[in-house]
């Protein structure tokens, strides 16, 4: 098989040309025969309700090419559950579980010269996405819609940080409200918050921790990923994760959990108060995106907690499993991969 030439050691988290996408209308109560195109412009009418009324979510996963030269999905159903809640909750029409996981297969396999070697660490990017193309006025559902994946290979998602990243609790800005749509992967969502991502990043942070909205008090989550903390004591580790109407459901956090339990970790999937981030003896922030990060430093109101420049025991641990299984180097236990 012939790669594209790229240089796979250095990629950041980019978008990279790659040779083909697809794409999917729903129109007149069905869904169109999927399109793959070279052209990565999409023609929308300026009265597309996405435009206007933020019908548009989107979803990221990735595949591996494996240990034995194999390419295979991490968990692409998760994806597709989480797609359609989203779009049942903006009232959008959502593609078939069947329908996504088909298009993801086959745009990994046309794409497959942008695999990145198992060797280098990176991973092949998937971007499905979801739009209302309705043109109108008037704050009501669209009727047509636009389903769509891209895909690019990519490295680490904080490319400056080197062992651990930065974080900087941030009290100015909410990401989402409790019984709003924080719990979606709504493309406004991340609008939201990127004065806050933006100004710690100047600052010299990697990314910012938002607080609840209502009582500004509960961690939520990253401008990017879900968030734990690591409890130690003579009892062992505890793995500590956020619980919040108003928080995405990170599949990689998912995994995690369960992964934490095979290892012999406790689990507790509760609200955190932020005056506990002082108890914790490791944290990191988790995603597809960038699969778990260790965290070295965390600032909240003057204070600097700091877990190390090195990840701790219990990140090591889940870092080897997590990346065992998604790069076929151990065993898929828990059937997580789809074949390409």
């Amino acid at each position: 098989m012939e790669r594209a030439n790229l240089d796979w050691n250095n990629l950041g988290f980019a978008l990279v040309p790659t040779d083909v996408n697809v794409v999917y209308r729903w129109s007149d109560g069905v869904w169109s025969a999927p399109e793959f195109r070279e052209n990565f412009d999409l023609n929308l009418s300026m009265a597309a309700t996405a435009l206007h009324y933020g019908q548009a979510i989107f979803e990221g996963l990735k595949a591996f090419e494996l240990a034995d030269g194999r390419v295979a999905i991490f968990r692409p159903d998760e994806n597709a559950s989480r797609m359609q809640n989203g779009a049942k909750k903006l009232l959008m029409e959502a593609p078939p579980e069947e329908l996504f996981l088909e298009a993801c297969v086959e745009i990994v396999r046309r794409n497959r010269r942008f695999v990145p070697p198992h060797e280098s660490g990176a991973s092949l990017y998937l971007r499905p996405f979801l739009l209302g193309v309705s043109p109108q006025v008037g704050v009501r559902p669209a009727v047509d819609y636009l389903f769509a994946i891209f895909v690019t290979p990519v490295g680490p998602y904080f490319k400056g940080a080197k062992r651990t990243i930065q974080l900087r609790v941030d009290e100015e800005v909410h990401r989402a409200a409790p019984l709003g749509v924080g719990d979606v992967k709504a493309a406004g969502n991340y609008a939201a918050g990127m004065r806050a991502v933006s100004a710690a990043q100047r600052d010299g942070f990697d990314n910012v921790i938002y607080l609840d909205a209502r009582e500004g008090r509960y961690i939520d989550e990253t401008g990017a990923t879900n968030f734990y903390g690591v409890l130690s004591g003579p009892g062992g580790s505890t793995y500590v994760t956020p619980k919040s109407r108003s928080i995405l459901a990170s599949i990689t956090n998912k995994s995690l959990m369960i992964l934490a339990k095979d290892l012999g970790f406790k689990v507790e999937h509760r609200p955190i108060d932020v005056s506990e981030l002082g108890s914790f003896s490791e944290a990191g922030a988790v995603g597809t995106g960038a699969g778990i990060a260790p965290v070295g430093r965390i600032e909240w109101r003057g204070r600097s907690f700091n877990y190390g420049d090195e990840p701790g025991p219990v990140t090591s641990a889940l870092l080897a499993e997590l990346t065992g299984i998604q790069r076929g180097t151990m065993p898929d236990r828990y059937s997580w991969l789809r074949p390409v």
